[in-house]
């Protein structure tokens, strides 16, 4: 039999993706910032480039909430626009929306993101995945970071995005999201599509740190 066959498809999309998981972890932008070796200017940059694709992970939230795939996924308290928009508030000043601009991988990871919301929504699931269990597991390392290097106020103004009110245990949380990964209404070759569009989110934020890594390099 077919190992996929049996292999319970979270653990199979966790796996699968390892080693862009670990490239996009890795990258010398995060590594930089996460070592406190940038300052709080990349951090904001950063917070900024967050904003465009969450703005475009959530905005299709409505209309995917009764199909039969992603639905399941939709979840409330999970929803990180506001937060993001509060942080960049506290980091930009009341008018951090004048000049706001997406960096070019930004712009073509939102429009990735927009694109499976509208026309595709188990690859919208590959998406939503890598983002929102990534902000419960080691963004939870960024805002620890984040509080000491700049002085945020802990789970304050500047690190909400990270900050999970309604979600009491983001263990058991976790586990639930993936007995729903488990039980996705997909047949196998969906699945493997969703698992290859795991793997392109991943790129596709590997690609926003690079392009963040040549803005801001470290000095010699």
């Amino acid at each position: 039999m077919d190992a996929t066959a049996t292999t319970p498809f979270s653990t199979l999309i966790r796996t699968a993706s390892h080693e862009q998981h670990t490239e996009a972890e890795t990258s010398t932008f995060m590594s930089d910032l996460l070592g406190g070796r940038l300052g709080v200017d990349a951090y904001t940059r950063y917070t900024e480039q967050l904003w465009f694709v969450y703005r475009a992970l959530e905005e299709g939230v409505q209309s995917l909430r009764d199909d039969p795939v992603a639905g399941p996924f939709i979840r409330p308290e999970l929803l990180r626009t506001a937060q993001l928009e509060r942080d960049l508030a506290h980091l930009r000043g009341a008018d951090w929306r004048e000049g706001l601009e997406p960096l070019p991988a930004t712009a073509a990871y939102a429009a990735r993101v927009a694109e499976c919301a509208r026309d595709w929504p188990a690859g919208y699931v590959a998406h939503h995945y890598t983002r929102y269990l990534g902000d419960l597991s080691g963004g939870q390392i960024i805002r620890d970071r984040a509080e000491k290097a700049w002085g945020f106020a802990r789970k304050g103004d500047g690190v909400r995005f990270y900050v999970f009110e309604e979600i009491a245990n983001p263990a058991s949380f976790k586990r639930g999201y993936r007995e729903l990964l488990d039980a996705v209404d997909a047949d196998d070759l969906e699945k493997q599509r969703i698992v290859d569009e795991c793997k392109r989110a991943f790129a596709l934020n590997t690609a926003v740190f690079r392009e963040l890594g040549e803005v801001f390099p470290l000095s010699a």
